[in-house]
């Protein structure tokens, strides 16, 4: 009997970690497994690096020497600092069987507060993509954008999810299943993906985003709803339905589509094409199993977008697709669904800031 082709939900990960695939320095606690992934913690050093690199054909504790300025212990809590390049080993690794590969996203709180956070393997030669089979550690290479943030071991930044086939939808499943249970509530366009686009002209008001403001002070990421709003970002107001990016400055804004993802799927956010201009929206781009959708406490979500411009100033306009959401089949359908069964942060959202913040 063949195995199921997908994405592996909560109760398979949980079962990897009951046989070893899945290790951990330190036990793994229950509310660490996600719908369709798994949270991975810091461990209890960080390396000051001078450049982001990959090990290619070698290991990463190989290659450190050659990078490495100063080792930093986190017991206690560390300082990050804005503009600086870290690698810290994390607490799980993995034994991987011949048929199941890996793939992993920044966190969404992490991806709001433009903390580049991005998952390294020995061997690899791509970032955030494990190879099926693949035995060995775990490091996330930390670059903070925006904000210093004060971090400490066992803090949850990015995520990892477990591939056993092909789960990808091509276009033509993806609009079946569009017709089947509407995954967005705007008409879809669909090429290679569900197109993504901004909402630049609120029903109420005119606050389309936030924007980073460059000298502020330092995160603690264990203190939750705590910030000032005002103290780290300015308003973007949009009376016209446009907005101009500035080169450099990081924003917040909001998808067009409140979007569902059923609970038998998982969705990832992708960038569109580098030719429909010269930014990213790009960071934390994984949308949980029942992400929006009815069954699970949702009437449909807003993706939040994380937004970089690149070299020139670039004008933005309503409705302007920006990235497209890939939809993944579950190999079955998960123990526990994102909003349902979680108290999750984003469940419902519109446009939202990370959880560190006080939003009224």
């Amino acid at each position: 009997m063949s195995e199921p082709v997908g994405v592996l939900p909560s109760q398979a990960i949980a079962g990897m970690i009951e046989r070893g695939a899945i290790r951990a320095t330190e036990p793994i606690p229950e509310e660490q497994i996600q719908p369709a992934s798994l949270d991975l913690r810091l461990g209890r050093v960080a390396y000051r690096v001078r450049a982001s690199f990959l090990p290619g054909d070698g290991t990463v504790e190989d290659r450190l020497p050659t990078f490495s300025m100063h080792e930093i212990s986190l017991d206690g809590g560390a300082v990050l600092e804005k503009g600086c390049v870290y690698l810290v080993p994390l607490m799980e690794s993995l034994a991987l069987p011949p048929s199941i590969d890996a793939v992993a996203n920044a966190k969404s709180s992490t991806g709001r507060l433009d903390l580049f956070t991005r998952l390294i393997c020995d061997r690899g030669e791509e970032f955030d993509r494990i190879d099926a089979g693949y035995e060995g550690p775990l490091w996330a290479e930390i670059s903070p954008r925006s904000f210093s943030v004060l971090v400490r071991p066992g803090l949850r930044l990015n995520q990892i999810r477990f591939r056993q086939g092909k789960a990808e939808l091509d276009d033509a499943a993806l609009a079946a299943l569009h017709a089947e249970t509407t995954l967005v509530d705007v008409p879809a366009h669909i090429d290679a993906g569900l197109g993504f686009s901004v909402d630049l002209r609120p029903a109420e008001g005119s606050i389309v985003g936030y924007r980073a403001k460059p000298h502020t002070a330092l995160i603690d990421l264990d203190k939750i709803g705590h910030y000032e709003v005002p103290e780290f970002w300015e308003e973007v107001h949009a009376s016209d339905g446009r907005i101009i990016l500035d080169p450099g400055a990081f924003y917040i804004l909001v998808s067009r589509e409140a979007v569902h993802v059923p609970p038998d799927h998982a969705a990832e956010m992708a960038p569109y094409l580098a030719m429909v201009g010269e930014f990213r929206v790009h960071y934390a781009g994984f949308f949980d199993p029942g992400f929006g959708h009815a069954g699970a406490g949702g009437s449909g979500s807003r993706g939040v977008l994380e937004v970089r411009c690149h070299e020139a100033p670039f004008a933005l306009e309503h409705g302007q697709i920006v990235g497209r959401l890939v939809y993944e089949k579950m190999a079955e359908r998960p123990a526990k669904l994102y909003g349902a069964d979680m108290g999750s942060n984003y469940q419902g959202q519109g446009l939202k800031l990370s959880k560190h913040f006080r939003m009224g």
